[in-house]
């Protein structure tokens, strides 16, 4: 990685296959004050919306036979009000609770480490990993791992089939083996797997403004990342269709956030054929298929790229992980708080007394916008050259993108303090500022109640400004295409 590599719409852009020349059709509304930190997380935060917008008006142009691709805007407010979308989450005036006790930061006998305990199994697997009853206290935990070194509990938890992470600082992470191979890969992995013949898709009569409409994608994602993704799809016009195994827990609050504009189901594809026919029936009509499970997890469902290649040639394979699907930890769980742990990212934003946390999900976030903007290129790719592709990002490959820049990122602040700051879309002074969310919040009723949201920030002028359905009850929906 060089500083060249930092967070930029052009190097996100170029990542994912996508023509230069198009590049200045895209403009935006830089706002100081927007996801402050010491690494330049408004600047990645930007380039993968960025990245995501030019890539929905690409394929709306290529649908819609226009000559030209549309100009769109990208707004700092916009996309900093909807990296925290579940920060500004109501449910009939109630907040949620994003963090459970367990989850957090904990000193131990020689630094830190991060557990992660939302989920009711993975707390149930960090308290045995440690000795502890299943009715085990913070302080009981604290006390437990105050006496063990970092590394020794990131190893017995994970044993366990928990998770937990030492911090490390960015050069402890170079020299990791996952460091390593995360940082010699690219930051979105794609490729094509065959050459089935193209796709056709419906063309959109001279309007690109729903450039995913007609779209099937299966959406077999969890918690933050694939499910932005697949909630962008969706509000370009996709029909989405989210299947759930029924034993496997979810947060409510969570499934909320991220589930405007698609439908909920659930299959279990392990008891009896049933509920495997139907998925099956599901599958072969479908144009995307996009998998959050760890490595490897569903492949033996037969949702491997290279066995859905099989199965619905031309289709487009989005696959998401947390470390990659590579190296030592490629076969291991993860989430968006400890991948900043394990990079640097909380050492590079902590006081030096305690470590620290960027202002924003932004791993999370910025890694689900550039999967749906990998799967858009694709399926633009698909519908000239055809052929079955797959698009792998990982969060922690974003994080490497975002500390690539480490130098210019702690010394932002100073920098935006004079205007000069670079991002993005070259120098120059803030066109605005960043405080009331309140331009990019909107509310609606739903079968859930009274939801205040967060607007998305990949819209087009004239455009889909907002979901089509607000959320519905998790598992609530027939498993089928509208």
């Amino acid at each position: 990685m060089t500083h060249s590599d930092a967070p930029t719409t052009e190097f996100a852009w170029t990542a994912l296959g996508g023509d230069p020349g198009l590049f200045p059709r895209l403009s935006a509304v830089t706002r100081s004050g927007a996801l402050e930190a010491r690494l330049p997380v408004r600047e990645l935060a930007r380039a993968c919306v960025g990245a995501c917008v030019l890539a929905a008006a690409e394929l709306g142009a290529r649908r819609a036979g226009l000559a030209d691709v549309p100009e769109v805007r990208v707004d700092d407010g916009a996309v900093a009000t909807a990296f925290v979308s579940e920060r500004h989450l109501l449910v009939d005036g109630r907040a949620p609770v994003t963090f459970a006790p367990l989850s957090r930061f904990w000193r131990t006998a020689d630094g830190w480490v991060r557990t992660h305990a939302n989920y009711p199994h993975h707390r149930a697997r960090l308290l045995s990993a440690l000795g502890l009853p299943d009715d085990a206290s913070v302080e009981a935990v604290a006390g437990c791992l105050a006496e063990r070194s970092a590394v020794e509990v990131e190893d017995a938890v994970y044993a366990a089939g928990g998770l937990a992470v030492a911090l490390r600082t960015p050069e402890g992470w170079a020299r990791h083996e996952q460091g390593a191979a995360v940082a010699g890969r690219p930051l979105v992995e794609r490729g094509r797997l065959d050459s089935a013949a193209s796709r056709s898709l419906p063309p959109l009569a001279g309007d690109p403004l729903s450039p995913a409409a007609g779209l099937r994608v299966l959406d077999l994602t969890r918690v933050i990342a694939g499910p932005v993704a697949t909630r962008t799809l969706a509000l370009l016009g996709a029909d989405v269709l989210r299947v759930d195994p029924p034993g496997l827990p979810e947060l409510a609050d969570q499934h909320t956030d991220t589930g405007f504009g698609k439908r909920s189901a659930t299959l279990d594809l392990t008891a009896g054929r049933h509920d495997r026919q139907v998925f099956e029936e599901l599958l072969a009509s479908a144009d995307v298929v996009v998998t959050g499970y760890r490595p490897g997890a569903l492949d033996r469902f037969g949702l491997s790229a290279e066995a859905l290649a099989e199965r619905r040639p031309g289709i487009v394979v989005g696959q998401l992980s947390a470390w990659g699907a590579y190296g030592p930890w490629g076969g291991r769980r993860g989430f968006d708080s400890l991948v900043q742990v394990a990079t640097g990212i909380a050492a590079v934003e902590g006081s030096g007394e305690k470590p620290g946390a960027l202002p924003a999900q932004a791993l999370d976030h910025g890694t689900g916008y550039l999967l749906a903007a990998g799967v858009l290129r694709a399926v633009t790719e698909g519908l000239d050259e055809g052929g079955t592709r797959f698009v792998r990002p990982a969060l922690a490959r974003t994080a490497a993108w975002l500390t690539a820049g480490d130098e210019a990122g702690r010394g932002g602040a100073a920098a935006e303090a004079s205007g000069s700051r670079e991002g993005s879309y070259g120098s120059g002074p803030a066109e605005g500022s960043y405080g009331d969310p309140a331009p990019w919040l909107a509310e609606a009723d739903s079968a859930l109640g009274r939801l205040r949201y967060a607007l998305p920030p990949v819209s087009f002028a004239g455009g889909p400004s907002d979901w089509s359905r607000p959320p519905g009850p998790w598992g609530a929906d027939s498993p089928r295409w509208v």
